[in-house]
């Protein structure tokens, strides 16, 4: 059970099949050039936001956006009346595209986060409330470890870190799939076999598996 678990949490991350096409295209750097201006613009943001506050920087890009299209709307009108063309407005393409999110698409949506948050609500019942004596066990040396992960990075620092990492952690395992699986199984089979080893001398952990079983 746990060893399909842990595949499914693998593949969900490394599989570009089961990501969004644009998605699978910036993490796995399909266009370079893309994929480049994507992890320096995220980069930038989140940078920005470590040094300023969340509204500045959102009223700053705001501003930057707004004086670059006024000064190219400046600019083809201009443009326009030395050449006495009229192509009407430079931005006319965008103004007619529908941006509107049609109500089948919120639906799916708010059904998928409705599905994850209760799934996120009951996995953390079950460890929280001690179900499974061992998995509640493996929480807490996970929350342990993240107590000193805490000590050493800030938020805004994990999360530059991991804006990094999803652009570095698919592409470096793309390339070098049969290593790192092999090494994943290796770790997979350890967990297992101790996680097995603490279930058979902990009469609550038996207690739980047959519980499940029934």
């Amino acid at each position: 059970m746990e060893s399909r678990t842990d595949d499914a949490v693998t593949n969900a991350w490394f599989d570009p099949q089961r990501l969004h096409p644009e998605v699978e295209s910036l993490i796995y750097w399909r266009d370079a050039a893309r994929s480049g201006a994507a992890l320096g613009g995220g980069l930038a943001l989140l940078v920005a936001l470590a040094s300023c506050s969340v509204v500045s920087v959102l009223a700053y890009g705001a501003l930057l956006v707004l004086s670059a299209a006024v000064a190219f709307r400046v600019y083809k009108n201009v443009l326009q009346a030395v050449q006495k063309t009229n192509e009407g407005h430079p931005f006319k393409w965008l103004l007619e595209k529908d941006v509107s999110v049609p109500a089948e698409r919120a639906q799916e949506l708010a059904a998928a986060a409705a599905a994850h948050l209760s799934a996120a609500a009951h996995e953390l019942r079950r460890l929280f409330l001690v179900e499974d004596l061992v998995d509640s066990l493996k929480f807490g040396v996970l929350l342990w470890c993240l107590t000193y992960v805490g000590a050493c990075f800030n938020g805004i620092t994990l999360i530059i870190l991991g804006w990094i990492a999803l652009f570095t952690l698919p592409k470096a395992y793309e390339m070098n799939k049969a290593q790192v699986d092999a090494n994943l199984e290796l770790a997979r089979a350890k967990i297992n076999e101790i996680s097995a080893k603490v279930r058979a001398v902990v009469p609550l952990g038996r207690r739980a598996e047959s519980d499940k079983e029934k």
